[in-house]
């Protein structure tokens, strides 16, 4: 018997871009489509922290959060099309915090092993890391085929 509100709860994908995290919304999509869930593609924003009165950003908030926007939607197109019916949506806080909040409403979390900061030979990211620790669902880790997994 299938609970109808657990198959409303989306599958949510975090995105930065990365070749690891296409590669994940790929395979959520798919996970979607064979289950009957919407897919969320998710990129989390924040500003760098700094300390001292005397700090400053080169970017505002609004510019971060468009440029995210636009990686997003880029890495949606690029990855599954623009007619995949992958909703799109970004989020102001750490990314691993406010992914692990996301997951509270989602039937799955899916993730790239290592994201755009990650260190060359490292098996997951530290996002990746704190959500397969946190996540408030079932969680996914995806890994792009032409990743680098060990340093070279």
């Amino acid at each position: 018997m299938v609970n109808e509100h657990m198959a409303t709860k989306p599958v949510v994908v975090g995105i930065d871009g990365s070749n690891d995290s296409k590669a994940a919304l790929q395979w959520a999509v798919e996970y979607g489509k064979r289950f009957d869930l919407p897919v969320y593609a998710v990129a989390v924003w924040e500003l760098p922290l700094a300390f001292g009165n005397m700090a400053t950003y080169p970017e505002t908030g609004a510019q971060v959060e468009e440029r995210t926007s636009k990686v997003l939607n880029e890495a949606v197109q690029e990855a599954v099309g623009a007619d995949s019916g992958v909703l799109q949506r970004t989020e102001r806080g750490h990314p691993a915090k406010t992914l692990v909040e996301i997951s509270e409403s989602a039937e799955l979390l899916v993730l790239g092993t290592r994201g755009r900061g990650a260190f060359r030979g490292m098996l997951l990211g530290s996002v990746s890391q704190h959500c397969a620790s946190h996540s408030k669902c079932p969680f996914v880790v995806i890994r792009h085929p032409e990743s680098d997994v060990e340093a070279k």
